[in-house]
């Protein structure tokens, strides 16, 4: 009995800690529902450096748009079609088989393009320039 207990006990504390990892602070949401009114199936989720992402879709188009714990917003990222990208990133690609394409806007300004190529994420500048290789 008493390790049954335990054992919910244990299981209540994950529980409650795994649900407060997916709902982000006032100052996120409140953030986000500024910059995006008309939004579907939105998801939350904390990143391990403590930012939140937020996934949604907004008029047919997949969108995760990233927040700091205080609600600044740090990037967008839409979904586009590998012919939406800059003809200098298109050339960069040739030959490549690319799973899923991106145009990220940065809270800076700058707008980079991502490419999903063998399971990498390829990050380049409008110039073709590529700036970062991440394994996804």
């Amino acid at each position: 009995m008493k390790n049954s207990l335990l054992f919910l006990a244990f299981c209540l504390t994950n529980g409650l800690s795994l649900l407060a990892q997916k709902t982000p602070p006032t100052a996120v949401v409140a953030a986000f529902n500024k910059q995006f009114t008309t939004v579907k199936d939105l998801d939350w989720e904390r990143e391990k450096n403590g930012d939140w992402e937020a996934e949604f879709d907004q008029n047919g188009t997949e969108i995760s748009a990233n927040f700091s714990p205080d609600g600044k917003w740090l990037e967008t990222e839409t979904e586009i079609k590998f012919s939406d990208f800059p003809a200098p990133v298109q050339s960069a690609l040739k030959g490549k088989k690319v799973k899923e394409a991106a145009k990220i806007l940065r809270a800076d300004g700058t707008t980079v393009y991502e490419a999903e190529v063998k399971r990498k994420d390829l990050v380049f500048d409008a110039a073709g320039k590529l700036l970062t290789k991440e394994k996804d």
